[in-house]
């Protein structure tokens, strides 16, 4: 068996899978909350020793708490992880940026949808909103926009009028209160920022697309991007599963 951590900002993934992919445990931890106290009382499960765990493998953008977790389990399991930049990653796409420079999740996405025929534009609205570009199995590269979360809360706390809010899909543009007339403002404002980078992409490398969202608020622009749209939030974890198998 193995375990797969996809480290991200707001949220860390942990799955435990069999040899044959088999899904055995899944685990969806905070990042703010991670500490040595708080893994002994999650990873319990992990530490049976009929489970036969051999290998640990790390998609992280949060280097402290990725330390954190991987010294956890190395002390616990005996086993030394690996991070997905120490894989040769150019078995699996052809990386035309310095990997250096790109988040191992968006590097481990693009592997997930890497069929060799397609082309791939991966929007993932987390802590940042980002676009990725995969032709045949080329990564081209990407842009990196400010993420619905943390633009919202650096407007409420810069403005003393605006309350607390969760950010919905809102039909009408023009708002009659505060709280209608920021959501309409994220909303449509984000999709505006969407659509336009889409078309922006399609323009500049005269190719067509299959769209996919992942993160948090994936779920509201799925109905308004004028091309069609799947939604796939296990997209890193998958893209980790394809790695793997280059052990």
């Amino acid at each position: 068996m193995y375990i797969i951590g996809d480290i991200g900002n707001t949220d860390v993934k942990i799955c435990l899978f069999s040899k044959n992919n088999r899904l055995v445990k899944k685990l969806i931890l905070k990042t703010s909350l991670i500490n040595k106290k708080y893994l002994k009382k999650k990873f319990s499960f992990f530490f049976n020793k009929k489970l036969y765990i051999n290998n640990i493998i790390f998609s992280s953008v949060v280097p402290s708490v990725h330390k954190i977790i991987r010294l956890f389990l190395e002390q616990k399991l005996k086993i030394k992880s690996i991070e997905v930049k120490q894989f040769n990653l150019s078995k699996l796409i052809k990386i035309n940026v310095n990997r250096k420079q790109v988040g191992s999740d968006r590097l481990c996405n693009a592997i997930a949808v890497n069929d060799n025929k397609n082309n791939y534009i991966i929007i993932d609205f987390g802590t940042a909103t980002t676009f990725d570009i995969i032709v045949k199995n080329k990564y081209l590269g990407g842009i990196i926009a400010p993420g619905l979360s943390l633009s919202l809360n650096t407007l409420i706390s810069k403005a003393s009028l605006i309350p607390s809010l969760k950010l919905k899909k809102v039909n009408n543009i023009l708002g009659k209160n505060t709280i209608y007339a920021v959501r309409s403002g994220f909303y449509w404002g984000y999709i505006g920022l969407v659509q336009s980078i889409i078309d922006k992409i399609t323009t500049q490398t005269k190719k067509n697309y299959k769209i996919v969202l992942t993160g948090g608020y994936s779920h509201l622009f799925i109905k308004s991007i004028r091309q069609k749209v799947k939604i796939d939030k296990d997209i890193t974890i998958k893209g980790l599963l394809k790695i793997s198998k280059l052990l």
